[in-house]
């Protein structure tokens, strides 16, 4: 799998996660989770857009953070017990693959 079809599946999976927090975080949580999958997928097409491998690289490391913000948020809405450890399993697999592949 290519890095592009793997970002969009782990964006889609962020999504489907979303959708079970509380209706109070839709505003705080929800949002900044949305935002941050949703750049991983855009900055590794912006990058790829690039002439420059330097440029392409950046885009990559860039989207690579976005990876960790939507983990630490994740982490923090498991710990106040918004979702459980079952619910969170395909995210969480695909957090690894994700950020596997635009380290590689």
């Amino acid at each position: 799998m290519n890095a592009y079809e793997q970002t969009r599946i782990f964006t889609l999976e962020c999504y489907k996660v979303t959708k079970l927090l509380p209706a109070d975080e839709r505003f705080a949580m929800v949002q900044q989770l949305r935002r941050a999958a949703l750049s991983i997928d855009l900055n590794l097409a912006k990058g790829a857009s690039r002439r420059a491998s330097a440029e392409r690289k950046r885009y990559v490391e860039i989207a690579r953070g976005s990876v960790i913000e939507v983990d630490a948020a994740i982490g923090i809405a498991f710990h106040l017990k918004y979702v459980t450890i079952e619910e969170l399993q395909n995210l969480g697999k695909t957090i690894v693959t994700t950020f596997k592949l635009l380290t590689g």
